[in-house]
């Protein structure tokens, strides 16, 4: 259950981008948002902090009666409990902290901030967060048309990409309650991918047989778990269509589907069937940050300490004596 939003914010007006968003989200579980600015700390020509106190307490005034103007219009748009928060330091590892030590359960993040729009569809600071917060995030397009100020997004169609295993259903009881609060159309969607043959040479009949057999017993599988959950969810009076796609390759299609789909939300759970722990996402929900243009929400379906740390940050843990 999404019970705490945190909200990291520069002062720029492409990282509130995210806030309507927030108050679509916020009411549906009656979490507490937190807004967060972190002041970052400015060093000499030595590399060493270069602290002006008179400046740094104009600083902090100023991120005060910022962000009190942004619980300010959150309150006004009914969402209750806002708290803010001024951190010093590095802004990736700043937001990563706070998250990880107080029980934060979603990071809604801008893909941009006062650094501005660039070619990389998600900026520096936020791959850092994404990376390492181990956290199920919000993830708004800066670079895409959306509301401004804090007008509440009423989702229509809300698009659940998922493979069939029990681990993408880790998403779905978010899914369902947002759907139920906004009487939006769910679209649940999967892909059955063909299977590839390694050989330069076109494929014989006989593995061409074999390719489609594979192709159908999937699809009849899916239809089946499919019709399971319409079951399930009969009497929760749900608007939802299901839609199975077969394509050469998942990712590419699902992609496709998503934009087709014209959904303001598309929600993944960080992991499919295969759940590797080496990594904090898998290939389609890491595709999606990466290459996607909706707003995407992320369900963490594993706990920080079941995700491998990677030898960058084993050998940094290991210098500091941890």
């Amino acid at each position: 259950m999404l019970n705490h939003i945190l909200v990291p914010l520069d002062g720029s007006t492409l990282a509130e981008c995210v806030l309507p968003h927030v108050t679509a989200v916020a009411p549906v579980t009656h979490a507490r948002v937190t807004l967060l600015h972190v002041l970052q700390k400015t060093q000499d020509g030595g590399g060493s902090p270069a602290v002006d106190p008179v400046e740094w307490h104009l600083q902090k005034q100023n991120a005060e009666k910022y962000l009190e103007g942004i619980a300010n219009r959150l309150s006004e748009a009914g969402i209750l409990g806002v708290e803010s928060v001024i951190l010093e330091g590095n802004p990736a590892g700043s937001v990563i902290d706070f998250a990880r030590h107080n029980n934060v359960d979603l990071i809604a993040l801008s893909t941009h901030g006062h650094s501005g729009l660039s070619g990389w569809n998600v900026s520096g600071v936020v791959q850092k967060i994404l990376l390492r917060s181990y956290k199920s995030t919000l993830l708004v397009r800066a670079y895409m048309p959306s509301s401004a100020g804090t007008t509440k997004i009423r989702y229509k169609r809300l698009f659940v990409g998922m493979d069939g295993s029990a681990r993408s259903e880790f998403v779905l009881p978010f899914a369902i309650n947002l759907a139920q609060f906004y009487k939006s159309q769910l679209i649940l969607e999967t892909v059955i991918e063909k299977p590839r043959q390694i050989n330069r040479m076109p494929a014989s009949q006989e593995i061409a047989e074999l390719a489609d057999q594979f192709v159908k017993k999937n699809q009849q599988a899916v239809a089946n778990y499919f019709k399971q959950l319409l079951a399930q969810f009969s009497k929760k009076d749900l608007k939802i269509k299901t839609h199975i796609a077969i394509g050469e390759n998942a990712i590419a299609v699902l992609h496709d589907l998503a934009e087709e789909s014209n959904a303001d939300l598309v929600l993944l759970v960080a992991h499919g069937e295969t759940g590797d722990r080496r990594w904090p996402y898998g290939s389609v929900t890491t595709s999606f940050i990466a290459y996607g243009n909706t707003s995407l929400l992320i369900m963490q379906d594993l706990p920080p300490s079941e995700i491998h740390p990677t030898r960058a940050e084993r050998a940094i843990m290991e210098s500091k004596g941890h």
